[in-house]
């Protein structure tokens, strides 16, 4: 029986998960920087998922109203820097690599974008809603919402259900045993790009 492409990937990047699922939450400006570094990567994610919607090998795990986060972390940004949000930030190097990551698989090799979206939305929704009250305490932020938009999936009624139908897809998607090995090991890259990111 073949091992599922899920358990793979879990298995490959364990000790590392934690890790990033919790590198989100710093303190004061520092939280406003992670912000700007989730904007910069998330665009380019989610840029790189609409070109390759309808691939086969990604096709399955389109869910825009569901998982995408860039209008989130506009609002977030919003929040910290204020309206004129977009004239103060700047990717930082670490983010800029991450980016040019993304961007060269989805233009060159899309059905390993799934080990991207498979680290980091699956890895938002696991530790989005603990890390959603941590930060409003720490942070002392209002109950409204403001500033932590990221963490909110409005379109997502049930995370537990809405993960496992995520990752059925995942395992049914049809990659021969090569790809699937490729998709791990870009797993693995994806947790060192998320953990280089945080520490810049």
């Amino acid at each position: 029986m073949t091992t599922p492409l899920v358990h793979h990937a879990c298995e490959t990047t364990e000790e590392t998960d934690v890790d990033t699922e919790t590198g989100n939450l710093t303190p004061g400006p520092q939280k406003s920087l992670a912000t700007v570094a989730l904007y910069y990567t998330y665009s380019a994610l989610e840029e790189e998922i609409e070109r390759n919607k309808d691939h086969p090998s990604f096709a399955p795990l389109y869910f825009p109203l569901e998982l995408h986060r860039k209008d989130a972390l506009e609002k977030d940004l919003a929040f910290f820097y204020g309206s004129g949000w977009r004239t103060e930030i700047q990717c930082s190097a670490a983010a800029q690599e991450y980016v040019e990551r993304i961007r060269h698989l989805g233009q060159n090799e899309p059905e390993l974008l799934v080990a991207h979206t498979y680290t980091r939305y699956m890895g938002d929704l696991s530790g989005g809603q603990v890390l959603k009250k941590v930060a409003q305490r720490a942070l002392h932020l209002p109950n409204t919402g403001e500033g932590i938009q990221f963490y909110m999936f409005e379109n997502v009624t049930n995370a537990q259900r809405f993960k496992q139908l995520y990752r059925a897809r995942m395992n049914a998607l049809e990659l021969d045993s090569r790809t699937k090995e490729r998709i791990v090991e870009e797993a693995v890259e994806a947790f060192h790009f998320n953990i280089k990111v945080r520490l810049s």
